[in-house]
């Protein structure tokens, strides 16, 4: 047996704002995916991942007795004896959206009543979707507002306008000969998510970090997402500047210690902004620039993958 793919994702704006209602864009990225998979080969990673979606199966039971979903548990207990595992090449702990896939893979194989991708999806469905995910997801990292299985389960972009109001959306093509790019940095560290999250939940208690949160995360996370779908780069590159900016002075125990420079290096020259990808503290890092070969130039000590092009 071998399941459908499932891919992961990037949250190119919206990151901890969209706990608190800022918009948000999520899209998919088909570089890396998973499936679900029976075969007789007993691979480490086989076996350790049979046993944590054993783990899981115990966790969506509980979730039975609620009217949100309902699975054939009977189905999913039988094909884990056969030895079933995720086969992911999605990096865990980077920020792309592992657990997400997972989630997906495990709700188009055995939730019962689904709703599926080729229905007429309403905002009534796209919301039923996100939180079921989100109950199916916590069992992960604690508490998880659904959109990365969302993404991976549809595989198209999701535009959140608020935690009441997402939408399927398009994104402007790309060019693919064009200077200016959107890139994943790789940090060299996992990230965990929930340590992150807490620290921000934290934080939030606050009334400083809260308007900060308010009057410049906020504003100018939503004035990226409207640029961005807009196709307006030049507005975006501002806003941009100004996001890497809040982060950097708000939000620095999201970033790896060794990157603050960094970071600060490419406001400074112009060269690239660098933002958080998913909660930070490690994994993947998101870069904007209107020049990627200048970028690669600034960045050349660094792993460094182009995920989209203006």
């Amino acid at each position: 047996m071998k399941g459908p793919l499932f891919y992961s994702k990037i949250l190119l704006f919206g990151e901890y704002g969209i706990i608190k209602d800022s918009k948000g864009l999520s899209i998919p990225y088909n570089f890396y995916n998973g499936a679900l998979k029976v075969s007789n080969k007993d691979t480490e990673q086989a076996k350790k991942s049979n046993a944590n979606l054993t783990r899981f199966a115990d966790y969506l039971e509980t979730l039975d007795d609620s009217n949100l979903v309902k699975f054939d548990l009977k189905a999913l207990r039988s094909d884990l004896a056969k030895g079933m595992y995720f086969d992911s090449s999605i990096p865990q702990g980077y920020g792309v959206g592992s657990s997400g896939a997972l989630v997906a893979a495990i709700y188009d194989k055995y939730a019962q009543d689904k709703i599926t991708v080729l229905e007429n999806l309403t905002r009534e469905k796209l919301l039923k979707l996100k939180a079921i995910f989100s109950e199916m997801e916590s069992f992960f990292h604690g508490k998880s507002s659904g959109l990365d299985p969302l993404n991976s389960y549809l595989s198209i972009p999701i535009l959140i306008n608020s935690k009441d109001n997402i939408e399927a959306t398009g994104i402007p093509s790309q060019k693919l000969d064009g200077k200016g790019a959107v890139f994943l940095l790789d940090s060299g560290v996992v990230g965990e998510t929930a340590p992150m999250v807490s620290i921000f939940m934290e934080n939030m208690k606050q009334e400083g970090f809260r308007s900060m949160l308010k009057d410049q995360f906020i504003k100018h996370t939503d004035a990226c997402v409207d640029d961005f779908l807009k196709g307006d780069v030049k507005s975006l590159f501002k806003n941009t500047k100004q996001l890497s900016k809040v982060v950097l002075n708000h939000f620095k125990p999201m970033i790896p210690k060794q990157f603050h420079e960094l970071w600060k290096k490419g406001i400074e020259t112009n060269e690239y902004y660098l933002k958080l990808c998913g909660s930070g503290g490690g994994g993947y890092i998101l870069g904007f620039t209107e020049n990627i070969e200048k970028a690669k130039e600034s960045l050349k000590d660094y792993k460094l993958e182009v995920v989209y092009n203006f």
